[in-house]
């Protein structure tokens, strides 16, 4: 089996690419500053562009859509005081589907329609695995999409309901889509969220004043000084009004949740919590499992920072082996700061890591990172350890072999280029030329998110399909195209 991967960008920083970010807020003076706010603290979600739609009776439906990041489109008055109002959503970006890495404008949500009982704005988190399929037979029935996103599937769909009301119109709609959405969308009075019935992707209520507020992360809410109040359940919609307050039914049929275990690993900021357990604290016990079930004989334990401390801490605690910022991050590289010349492009990961020589010169170190996906950063972090002196490098990893894709709204690389589905653990060590590496096992990673006896293989609880290569909602589109489900 050849050991050779194809090269990743020099600016790949060999993650999982995040998913999108979604918030809304109803019953507010001022909605814009609410939905600003709480998209930038979405934004770990998505960095490529980001949008924003407010109502209000004099002037309507307004919306600002722009490319990157939220503090340098949506901070300054003047954008501001074109989204008046007191009920908005928002939405930023990574791209899922359509032009993967190549966003446009004209993909860029909230989408927004014009019905005959008036106009909706529609948000989208997660992928619609029968995306094409929707889309061909919507185009054959006279429909014109403006994107290549997915997610605009919602919007035709409910322009060819029959529903009384907005609300009935985007059940009608979701009903005909499969897959993975948390949806946030708005009415000139309302505020609407739905969860697929797996729930794979989050979504949560907040109180904020007399005002209510829907978002993917708890820590969205913090910012706006906004109350938690619960999770949106699997297969529930809540329509929220200033004057009725929230309202919820459950229009799908009930099925036995899947939350996406990654967002506990990595996607979701350490500061966020999900039913009652806070992320930091999981990924700490992660690192805590780690250590237990592979130990090693090492004078520090480093992270690869950010998302490898909170593990990093655990592991450390549990083996007693102090730990260290062997790597120091530039907290103000941006994607490409400069032009990005070839003597640019040798620098490669040095532009973002730097090693902290002194503390790891002579020391045998352990690395814990999140994930492994390409490989091709592990190795230019093992090499730069190297190079300044460590003794040994051992990796220990904070997730199971990532050797599956996800079609669930997380963009990951073709089966082919993950490196756990080409390669075993020991040839992954000879590949990223380590001591050792040792990723947690699905079981450990199970106990950690509060499972106490492991992963139930008959029933489990979360989405682990970029471990597992158990699917629990049939990718349609993709099995159209030829991929192979696991044996």
């Amino acid at each position: 089996m050849s050991q050779t991967m194809p090269p990743a960008h020099p600016f790949d920083d060999d993650k999982l690419k995040e998913e999108c970010g979604i918030f809304g807020v109803v019953g507010v003076t001022d909605a814009a500053n609410f939905v600003a706010l709480g998209l930038h603290a979405l934004q770990h979600r998505g960095q490529e562009a980001g949008g924003i739609v407010t109502f209000d009776a004099e002037n309507g439906f307004n919306s600002a859509r722009r490319m990157g990041y939220v503090r340098d489109n949506f901070t300054s008055a003047d954008v501001i005081k074109t989204l008046p109002g007191h009920i908005g959503i928002g939405h930023v970006r990574y791209s899922t589907a359509g032009n993967k890495g190549q966003t446009a404008i004209r993909d860029v949500q909230p989408f927004f329609g014009e019905f005959s009982m008036g106009g909706a704005a529609v948000a989208h988190n997660g992928n619609l695995t029968n995306a094409a399929t929707l889309r061909r037979e919507l185009i054959e029935r006279g429909a014109i999409f403006q994107s290549s996103s997915d997610s605009e599937c919602i919007i035709h769909l409910m322009a060819r309901s029959m529903g009384r009301n907005i609300p009935d119109r985007m059940e009608e709609a979701l009903r005909k889509v499969e897959g993975a959405f948390s949806v946030v969308a708005m009415t000139r009075t309302k505020l609407i969220g739905v969860r697929d019935p797996l729930g794979v992707r989050p979504l949560v209520l907040g109180k904020v004043g007399d005002g209510w507020a829907l978002a993917s992360e708890t820590c969205a809410l913090d910012i706006i000084g906004a109350e938690y109040v619960r999770s949106i359940e699997p297969g529930e919609m809540v329509v929220i009004s200033a004057k009725d307050g929230v309202q919820s039914h459950f229009p799908f049929r009930p099925q036995k949740s899947r939350f996406c275990i990654f967002e506990h690993v990595y996607f979701s900021r350490p500061d966020s919590i999900y039913d009652g357990r806070s992320v930091y604290e999981t990924r700490r016990q992660i690192g805590v499992e780690l250590a237990k079930e592979s130990p090693v004989e090492a004078d520090l334990v480093c992270p690869v920072p950010d998302s490898g401390t909170p593990a990093a801490i655990g592991f450390s605690h549990e083996s007693g082996i102090p730990y260290g910022m062997g790597i120091i991050r530039n907290q103000y590289m941006g994607r490409t700061f400069i032009e990005p010349t070839d003597a640019i492009r040798n620098m490669g990961v040095r532009l973002k890591l730097n090693v902290n020589r002194a503390l790891i010169q002579g020391k045998r170190i352990i690395l814990v990172d999140d994930s492994v996906v390409r490989g091709t950063t592990s190795r230019k972090i093992k090499d730069m350890l190297l190079d300044a002196g460590a003794a040994a490098v051992h990796f220990r990893i904070a997730s199971p072999p990532t050797a599956w894709p996800c079609f669930y709204g997380v963009d990951t690389p073709q089966r082919e280029k993950l490196l756990a589905a080409n390669m075993t653990e020991d040839q992954m060590c000879e590949y990223l030329g380590v001591d050792s590496l040792k990723f947690i096992s699905l079981d450990g990673l199970y106990r950690a998110v509060g499972e106490a006896n492991g992963r139930d293989p008959k029933a489990p609880r979360y989405c682990d399909a970029c471990f597992s290569g158990e699917y629990p909602i049939p990718p349609a589109d993709m099995l159209e195209k030829g991929f192979k489900l696991k044996a």
